[in-house]
């Protein structure tokens, strides 16, 4: 009877464990998910490329990027564009660093290749950060593209 009881219990548990799930951020999700028609993906609506940076550097278009790489990653390699927000992923959904964001104009989420840029932004817009973009390829990417014709978009 132990036996039985103890495996009705475990199914129990197991089963209604497996339909849980916190229903209110899937409601996030959809809405925002709903909106990524094949239609619109094939504009990358959540991206920034380094062609588009560029293009905001020479309209004056005001931006922020947001590094959210490692602090031993920034400690090489680290963006000193006007109003650059250093926040590590590790520490970017914490109340006092998402202060922090603007809501005002766009903010490019930048990484070292993309990748964790393309989950913080779909974090970011999930709460309410539709102004967020990944920044496409990461650094890496930039300064592949850019080199050294920055001097053409930044006159000091």
């Amino acid at each position: 009877m132990k036996t039985f009881i103890t495996i009705l219990l475990s199914t129990i548990i197991f089963v209604t464990s497996a339909y849980a799930y916190d229903k209110e951020m899937a409601k996030k999700f959809d809405a925002m998910f709903s909106q990524m028609t094949p239609e619109v993906l094939t504009l990358r609506p959540c991206q920034i490329s380094t062609k588009d940076i560029l293009e905001m550097i020479k309209k004056k278009e005001e931006f922020v990027i947001l590094d959210i790489r490692t602090p031993a990653e920034t400690k090489l390699i680290a963006p000193v564009w006007k109003g650059s927000l250093i926040i590590p992923m590790h520490e970017l959904f914490k109340p006092e660093n998402l202060a922090k964001l603007p809501k005002d104009k766009k903010i490019a989420v930048l990484c070292h290749t993309g990748d964790r840029a393309a989950a913080a932004t779909i974090a970011l817009r999930a709460i309410g950060f539709s102004n967020a973009f990944q920044f496409r390829g990461g650094i890496t990417e930039f300064a592949k593209e850019v080199g050294r014709m920055a001097t053409e978009y930044v006159k000091e």
